[in-house]
């Protein structure tokens, strides 16, 4: 084994460039004196996910949505490396690129979030439309441009999955193809939105109603091509016609190889309250990626959502400099600020702080508080300030 790098002269690596990563590029940025910072991250841009509807729909431009890297991580002293990781020697203290790059670390954030989950479903992959990254908008605006220049009610939209993502996208489809097309959103589970609270699963049924969106429960989808979906649910098996197939059903962690090996739990890399990865001291895992397996009983997992993401860098940034000065690392303890749904083109639904909301006022001050959270502050109240003057 190669001799582990002094800490103190190595930089610190984050992997992974979502809200985890970025938040604790950007908090820890404002110590001084520190190491080098390097974020190791494939895309230019910065993606605010929960906004991706917005820019489907162009009601926000791609500077609002998805600023570049550079812009958000000028002048923090922090170097961005567009590459992917291929593996890390936790032994050696050493990451390896896909690119070739052999790159040493004193200290270690992981957050390398989650990829679209198609369980072995023959056809999801070749065939279905996808929402989960910039890249998707393109494909899917184009089908919404084919299906809006055929006569109305002749063609047929199918959502796979009715979590947030799955719901949110097939109210915003619907106002966006006014008739052109009728929207079936598939669930395997009784009900929609499963882990979201009372009150927004009560505004998001009344809105697919609305809308005429058919929602199939209890539904499997067994396997889809080109211009069909078979699934099977309470009707027994059905084949259904569709003009495209979007899945929203499912996600799973994208950890790297790691050597040694960490035995995952529920499929995640383990870490301790603190965050840090269970035997390594020197690794901090956030967001989609991490779980923590000494939970006590009657707590709930942390959600997989932005908002833990966020609190997570933030607090990796405190870990971190913490361990840098010898000091034990307080619990990350996530704070619920509550829920916001989009249910449409100026409508949403939100709840918490002691807010219970839904409608036009919800869904304006859904879009305010995301454009004021957007990671680098001048930015968010840029967009925020065009917003506001366009409305």
């Amino acid at each position: 084994m190669t001799q582990t790098p002094n800490p103190q002269e190595q930089p610190i690596l984050v992997v992974g460039g979502g809200f985890a990563g970025l938040s604790a590029l950007q908090a820890f940025s404002r110590v001084h004196p520190r190491p080098p910072l390097v974020l190791i991250e494939p895309r230019s841009k910065f993606l605010f996910v929960p906004l991706l509807y917005e820019l489907l729909s162009g009601e926000l431009q791609g500077w609002e949505v998805a600023p570049d890297y550079g812009q958000l991580l000028q002048a923090r002293g922090v170097s961005h490396v567009q590459d992917s990781v291929r593996s890390i020697n936790l032994e050696d203290h050493v990451v390896t690129t896909n690119g070739g790059q052999r790159m040493p670390y004193s200290q270690l954030v992981l957050a390398t979030g989650a990829v679209p989950e198609d369980f072995g479903i023959p056809g999801v992959r070749e065939h279905a439309l996808r929402f989960h990254a910039l890249e998707d908008i393109p494909p899917l605006q184009a089908r919404l441009r084919e299906l809006r220049h055929r006569p109305s009610g002749t063609s047929t939209l199918v959502i796979v999955g009715a979590g947030a993502t799955g719901v949110e996208l097939a109210c915003k489809l619907v106002d966006l193809l006014d008739g052109a097309a009728r929207v079936h959103l598939v669930e395997q589970g009784e009900q929609i939105l499963s882990r979201s609270r009372a009150f927004n699963r009560e505004q998001a049924e009344r809105a697919l109603k609305q809308r005429g969106v058919t929602v199939h429960l209890k539904t499997r989808v067994l396997n889809v091509s080109a211009n069909a979906v078979q699934w099977s649910g309470v009707e027994g098996e059905v084949e259904q016609a569709h003009d495209g197939l979007i899945w929203t059903a499912g996600s799973r962690p994208n950890i790297p190889e790691l050597t040694p090996s960490i035995a995952p739990h529920h499929k995640r890399l383990p870490v301790d309250e603190t965050l840090r990865l269970i035997g390594q001291p020197d690794v901090l895992v956030l967001g989609d990626i991490a779980s923590q397996p000494t939970i006590d009983e009657g707590q709930t997992p942390w959600p997989l959502s932005a908002q833990v993401a966020i609190q997570q860098g933030q607090a990796a940034a405190r870990s971190l400099q913490s361990h840098r000065q010898g000091n034990r690392s307080d619990p990350f303890v996530f704070k619920d600020l509550g829920e916001m749904l989009s249910l449409g083109i100026g409508d949403a639904t939100l709840t918490g702080m002691g807010v219970t909301l839904a409608g036009p006022l919800a869904f304006q001050m859904r879009r305010l508080a995301y454009l004021t959270r957007m990671p680098g502050l001048s930015l968010g109240l840029r967009s925020a300030g065009a917003w506001l003057f366009s409305s």
